[in-house]
């Protein structure tokens, strides 16, 4: 199991894909490195009182520098940009 750091939503210069988020995980430095993540399942835990969990799944890779493309099943929070999430 790994961890990812959430970076930002998956966004152009006039719309936000509020499912779409990208995550920079440690160690990883090129597209061919990151696109061996592609399928893996990504859970983010809400810091409350409840421990919301809420479940995604890396899709691919966005760039040429490791970031990854997660959907999650719901839109993940604004507080949760950079924030960690479990890369199972």
């Amino acid at each position: 199991m790994t961890t990812g750091k959430v970076i930002q939503f998956r966004r152009g210069r006039h719309t936000v894909h509020p499912r779409h988020f990208l995550i920079e995980i440690p160690g990883v430095s090129g597209k061919e490195e990151a696109e061996k993540f592609k399928g893996k399942e990504v859970a983010w835990t809400s810091p409350g009182k409840e421990k919301k969990i809420i479940k995604g799944e890396i899709r691919g890779a966005h760039g040429n520098k490791g970031v990854v493309r997660a959907v999650f099943e719901k839109g993940l929070p604004g507080q949760a940009i950079t924030t960690n999430v479990e890369i199972k």
